[in-house]
């Protein structure tokens, strides 16, 4: 009986990490996108600044 318990604790912890590690990674994709998004539009607005009549 105890030995099913550490078996049932053991599984039940790693979903649990692969669950954490899932969201972290969607949370550090969903990061990157706006973090490029935001360079993306600082080195546009520098070049606007720099060179005018570019387009």
């Amino acid at each position: 009986m105890l030995r099913h318990l550490r078996k049932k604790n053991l599984a039940q912890s790693i979903i649990e990490y692969a669950v954490l590690i899932a969201v972290l990674a969607a949370a550090f994709t969903a990061m990157f996108v706006y973090f490029k998004r935001a360079i993306n539009a600082r080195l546009e607005d520098l070049r606007q600044e720099y060179n005018p009549q570019a387009q």
